[in-house]
């Protein structure tokens, strides 16, 4: 099939749409929170050792509730089916999705992962302590936060983090284009994540709201994957990510629905190629991409909302069928916290999640659960599951195409004792009669497990 517009050509009408990569135009994650609405109550487990990490920003809480044993598939097993919904620039302001998709998660039972853009955690009024790759300091083309915002966001990720579900990175000041993050360097990049990890560690400090309950994890060492705006840099970005830690990288375009791989020794994530129901063409499996390929702007036409929303969820599902009763590849699905064209996307996903998670030999996890499960696999099965194309299901079926691997010839052919020489006769010698020599033929035996 012919490929729809990519990511990185879908933003080339950026300034068009007043956005930059999917995130609206100098909009922080709360920007109207000036009313000081709810969100969902943060979940609270009880008894849990609490270890203040600096200002009391963060904390050392003990693991992360609720996450799945990765274990080893059992040789002839038919791998799960892992569907991987993430955000990008997650925060919670006046439309309120974040904490609208946290109660998604769990109605439905699936974790995913929360990309969050370090400045959503910065106030307007400390601007000036991200100083950014090629840019002046305190420049951001997605804005900052206020208080407010700030306080609703840190009560989200608490709460998502207790849920399961994982907080990866954005980055922080979404730069795409001429002088953007394509064109950093490993060394620029490193300090965008240090950056964006100390804006989490000390938002105490940067809003003043000291009385607040810290966030439960330790971000350095929880934070092990992120995707670059735009989909760009990855190439210097992986060296540094894999510096700092990171095990995966989501910011690659155009990947098949095909098992993931690693490059330089970090998962490769990418966002997939798949159908757009009535198209001849599949696009990147991301909510903007629709919407690129649909309407062009924010606001299209509202009588044709609900059927590009549906043209979405159509997309997914296809998508979805393809892997589960093909090759059983993970499928990813990027999102971004926005109600363009009426909120026709967020409805998608939402009735995707319902339709895909409940499902038999469904894991709908985090990123950082699906490496979690890649490293825990005999590499000999991951290179089997890579052979399969986009949509192959195993001819004689997985118990046949996950069998072990026969011996080798060399490991079944009987071992074969050379030949000994025949012991000479005893020699005739003067003195005691009856002596022999001793037998040279002794063996000694080991058990075989």
């Amino acid at each position: 099939m012919e490929v729809g517009r990519r990511f990185t050509m879908a933003f080339a009408a950026i300034a068009a749409l007043g956005a930059a990569a999917g995130c609206s135009a100098g909009q922080g994650a709360g920007a109207d929170h000036a009313q000081g609405r709810k969100g969902l109550a943060a979940p609270r487990v009880p008894n849990r050792p609490v270890r203040l990490i600096g200002d009391g920003s963060t904390a050392n809480t003990g693991p992360q509730p609720a996450q799945p044993v990765a274990r080893r598939l059992k040789p002839g097993q038919a791998p799960p089916q892992f569907v991987v919904f993430s955000w990008d620039g997650a925060g919670e302001d006046s439309q309120k999705l974040f904490s609208r998709f946290r109660r998604v998660g769990r109605k439905y039972h699936a974790t995913m992962t929360y990309f969050l853009s370090g400045v959503y955690l910065l106030p307007e009024s400390k601007r000036n302590l991200y100083d950014p790759p090629r840019r002046t300091r305190g420049a951001s083309d997605i804005g900052f936060n206020d208080i407010r915002g700030v306080q609703a966001t840190v009560r989200e990720l608490r709460g998502a983090w207790l849920d399961g579900n994982e907080i990866g990175t954005h980055f922080n000041g979404h730069f795409c284009g001429a002088n953007g993050v394509g064109t950093w360097t490993t060394e620029e990049w490193r300090s965008e994540i240090r950056q964006a990890v100390a804006f989490v560690k000390n938002w105490k400090t940067n809003t003043g709201l000291r009385q607040e309950e810290p966030l439960p994890f330790d971000y350095g060492t929880e934070l092990v994957g992120g995707r670059a705006p735009c989909l760009e840099g990855q190439r210097n970005l992986i060296p540094a990510a894999k510096s700092m830690g990171f095990r995966y990288d989501a910011s690659s375009p155009g990947g098949r629905q095909v098992w993931p791989r690693k490059t330089d020794g970090v998962w490769d994530f990418p966002l997939q190629e798949i159908p757009m129901p009535g198209r001849a063409f599949e696009a990147l499996s991301m909510d903007y991409n629709f919407l690129a390929n649909q309407s062009g702007t924010t606001q299209g036409d509202p009588a044709r909302h609900k059927a590009w929303g549906g043209q979405m969820r159509s997309g997914v599902l296809s998508a979805f069928r393809r892997a589960y009763h093909g090759n059983r590849a993970p499928l990813f699905i990027g999102n971004h916290f926005e109600s363009w064209n009426g909120g026709a996307y967020m409805d998608a996903v939402e009735g995707a999640i319902a339709d895909i998670c409940p499902r038999k030999e469904v894991r709908c996890v985090s990123f950082k659960q699906l490496a979690d499960w890649l490293d825990a696999q005999d590499p000999e099965v991951l290179e089997r599951l890579g052979r399969l194309e986009v949509g192959e299901r195993p001819e004689r079926g997985w118990a046949d195409y996950l069998a072990p691997a026969p011996p080798s010839p060399a490991a079944t052919r009987p071992t074969v004792r050379p030949a000994e020489p025949p012991l000479p006769e005893p020699l005739a010698r003067s003195g005691p009669s009856g002596s022999s020599p001793s037998d040279r033929t002794t063996e000694f035996r080991r058990e075989v497990e």
